[in-house]
């Protein structure tokens, strides 16, 4: 039988009410104030395929250097922590009941009773605040992960994702953008990649175009940087590169969601190999020394999260227009991390999939000289692009999916260019010709005659 003592310390100057049940972690030996995941088992990998990343149960603990405490009395299970960017609420994935599905709560850091944010039908968990009242967060619908919004004060969801596989959130970044993990190629691999969207679902983009080996729970650093972890170690994004590198890791098995510390060092949750357990860390990335922060014999230490305040990311104005289709203008399909021979691309077709998952066919469109074309496809629904040659050979053809929100109108520099690339300073050939697009929605022209 485990003893319970209900305890009060002071987070940042505030009174946090809670309950101490027994655990046998270690604290800290600095002045970090952190909430982590206490778990028997944890499968990181597990979301990918729809599954349960917290196979035996979970608990959020609090660490103020002095003991390590369960954060939240009364549920079964815990988890997916967040701090707000006043430090003075969190988010997270709870079960009151065994049996329940995951649904995400938010409680006060000065105490009171957790609030039900979302009623889910079904798993919901992995929330992050967004500025503005707004969270995200991924719901298993028809057995998949796809991200949603809602606004905190009501819990009114709209969805963001609408790629085939799983999606799971990892950060916001300052720019407003959220930073979410899938598969790559996207909805259709077990190996996971690094996204960005926007909060109303449009300009879905991988963050870099290099696509290495598995890259998962990206963060966003106080240097810009993107860190994450690999299937090698660690790794990270700048904004001087258009590929990943190496952080130069010790060996070992990393389970993401770095945590940048106030004097610069990392703090990970990290074990030698898989039959440790996993313990948090704070890792000096000039010097390579390991500091033990926490560990416990019996469960692995997790998704560590600081309690401090932070700055609100830029809010994102949403520009959809109220149709039921989107607009897409590629400047140039000759623009691309692939080699095509100048003038060999005559044709596009369009892709989307039907109620069983399989690929089926849109439409065509003819491509310009320069590589331009201009095209109206359907909103919210998972999208594949092919090129062809005059001949009807195929030239290259996506592996995975994308998606365009209704009422969206997006301007692509190419085809795959990388997120880095900028546009020539031209008028593409296309809209020399027309203004009109080419309708591969599938549905009546109506829609290009006012039709919503």
């Amino acid at each position: 039988m485990r003893h319970m003592a209900a305890v009060v310390v002071f987070v940042g100057g505030l009174a946090v009410s809670m309950v101490w049940v027994g655990v046998s972690a270690q604290a800290p030996s600095n002045d970090l104030i952190l909430v982590y995941t206490s778990t028997p088992q944890y499968d990181s990998a597990a979301w990918l395929r729809g599954g349960e990343r917290f196979p035996a149960g979970a608990q959020l603990m609090l660490s103020d250097n002095t003991k390590a405490r369960a954060l939240v009395a009364g549920f079964a299970a815990t988890t997916d922590a967040n701090v707000s960017f006043d430090g003075k609420r969190l988010l997270f994935a709870g079960k009151r009941e065994g049996k329940d599905h995951w649904d995400i709560w938010e409680i006060g850091l000065a105490g009171g009773e957790p609030k039900r944010v979302t009623s889910c039908d079904s798993d919901c968990l992995r929330p992050f605040y967004l500025p503005g009242d707004h969270l995200v967060y991924a719901h298993k619908v028809g057995g998949r992960f796809v991200l949603e919004t809602a606004t905190v004060s009501d819990g009114q969801a709209l969805q963001v994702t609408y790629a085939p596989g799983n999606s799971l959130p990892t950060d916001v970044l300052r720019d407003g953008r959220i930073l979410f993990e899938a598969s790559y190629p996207l909805g259709s691999s077990t190996a996971s990649e690094i996204y960005t969207v926007y909060s109303d679902g449009s300009g879905v983009e991988a963050y870099r175009c290099d696509h290495g080996a598995s890259r998962r729970a990206g963060k966003q650093a106080p240097s810009g940087d993107i860190v994450f972890a690999s299937g090698h170690g660690l790794g990270r994004f700048t904004s001087a590169l258009a590929h990943g590198v190496d952080l130069n890791a010790p060996s070992g098995e990393f389970a993401g969601d770095l945590v940048t510390e106030p004097m610069g060092n990392f703090l990970v949750a990290w074990r030698p190999d898989t039959k440790a357990r996993y313990t948090l860390q704070s890792w000096n990335s000039a010097s390579g020394s390991f500091e033990t922060l926490l560990a416990s014999k019996d469960s692995d230490l997790v998704e560590p999260v600081l309690v401090e305040t932070r700055p609100a990311p830029n809010q994102h104005p949403s520009g959809l227009h109220d149709w039921r289709y989107a607009n897409l203008l590629c400047l140039n399909a000759y623009t691309s991390k692939y080699i095509f021979a100048p003038g060999s691309v005559a044709t596009v077709k369009l892709y989307t999939t039907n109620e069983q998952g399989k690929a089926v066919l849109l439409g065509s469109s003819a491509v310009e000289p320069d590589g331009s074309f201009y095209v109206q496809v359907p909103g919210d629904k998972p999208l594949q692009i092919e090129l062809l040659d005059g001949l009807g050979k195929p030239l290259k053809r996506e592996q995975g999916w994308w998606w365009m929100r209704k009422g969206e109108q997006r301007i692509c520099v190419g085809c795959h260019a990388g997120p880095e690339r900028s546009p020539e300073n031209a008028v593409p050939a296309v809209l020399l010709k027309t203004t009109k697009p080419v309708n591969l929605t599938g549905l009546a022209t109506s829609l290009q005659k006012g039709g919503r």
